[in-house]
């Protein structure tokens, strides 16, 4: 998406609020015959893929923006090592300026390896690794002792070859007007949901693109605690309740925070930076003493930039228990059937 506020602005007004734009029709199926013609020469062997040799799961999206994927692949993580399984997660790196995969801990530079990395390795305690290429990314993780990799987005990544694909889908947005890019936020065509797995609705259906989905998964996004992003020391959840605060977003959606930020009863002063944005003082320094509250993907970006005032939200994936269990019970397939055909 353009980094211009009111480019963003504009688009997202197209795409999702307003009607497609019939100027920008031609481009959408440039890009539809390009992404077309790719997918038609990683299917025929025209361009490479490479599967690493442990089962893998992509967690991803058809939709440019966020759309909750990376709080589900800290929960899937989670879950997983729960039950005994050695798991990594491997992620493109965007916004990090390393060109070479390398594997990532919760103390590595968001600078050098990406704002969701450090997120990840932090939150889902397992082995997190990068890589413009997924697939060495990949192949670091299975060195590294992995049993199965999880693709935080790359579901149109298909260099890297998957045993299954999971789609979220942001309820209250859905595929906006249905539209490829330009004119549209999809990456693919809506039919692409056909072919997946599993599709996961994030928070009410307000579309209801449910209805033509067979058997979607639901979930939430909730918070957990309000934390120090100087010192993660834990603040007051209830202290939201009427304040004013300055809310702070660099995010695919940040109109999604700013959303759950109201129904924890704060007022917030909203502040969209573009996703991944690379912060500096002066975008912080607010004219005023209010509270400033980010994203915890923002906050490890901005330790060295914290003050007082400065706040993160702590957020987790929530699913419904028949659901979960249903989304488990897919990946423990996906294992018992990889370990069958890599024996």
């Amino acid at each position: 998406m353009p980094d211009s506020p009111a480019i963003r602005g504009w688009l997202a007004r197209s795409w999702y609020d307003g009607r497609a734009q019939p100027w920008l029709a031609p481009l959408a199926l440039i890009f539809a015959a390009v992404t077309g013609v790719r997918r038609f020469a990683y299917r025929h062997g025209l361009l490479a893929s490479v599967h690493p040799g442990v089962p893998v799961v992509v967690v991803g999206n058809l939709t440019v923006g966020g759309t909750g994927k990376t709080p589900l692949v800290i929960w899937l993580a989670r879950c997983l090592q729960e039950r005994g399984l050695r798991v990594g997660v491997a992620l493109r790196g965007y916004g990090g300026r390393a060109t070479a995969p390398q594997l990532v801990t919760s103390a590595s530079d968001p600078v050098e390896v990406g704002d969701e990395a450090v997120l990840i390795a932090g939150r889902a305690q397992c082995p997190v690794a990068v890589g413009r290429r997924r697939a060495a990314a990949a192949g670091l993780l299975v060195s590294s002792g992995c049993e199965l990799v999880l693709s935080d987005d790359g579901l149109q990544h298909l260099a890297l070859r998957r045993d299954l694909e999971i789609v979220v889908v942001d309820g209250l947005r859905g595929l906006g007007n249905r539209a490829l890019l330009p004119q549209g936020p999809l990456r693919e065509a809506p039919g692409r949901l056909r072919s997946v797995a599993a599709v996961v609705i994030n928070g009410s259906d307000a579309t209801g693109l449910a209805a033509s989905i067979a058997a979607p998964l639901s979930m939430t996004i909730a918070a957990d605690e309000l934390l120090s992003v100087a010192s993660d020391m834990p603040g007051q959840l209830a202290a939201l309740r009427g304040a004013e605060v300055h809310a702070v977003a660099a995010t695919g959606n940040p109109g999604r925070f700013f959303a759950l930020l109201r129904s924890l009863g704060c007022r917030p002063v909203e502040h969209a930076f573009a996703d991944h944005y690379a912060f500096g003082a002066a975008d912080l320094a607010f004219p005023d003493e209010l509270p400033i509250i980010m994203t915890e993907k923002d906050a490890v970006k901005c330790r060295a930039l914290a003050t007082d005032r400065m706040q993160y939200l702590k957020v987790s994936a929530r699913l419904p228990a028949d659901d979960a269990a249903r989304l488990l019970q897919l990946v423990q397939g996906c294992i018992t059937k990889g370990a069958r055909i890599h024996a």
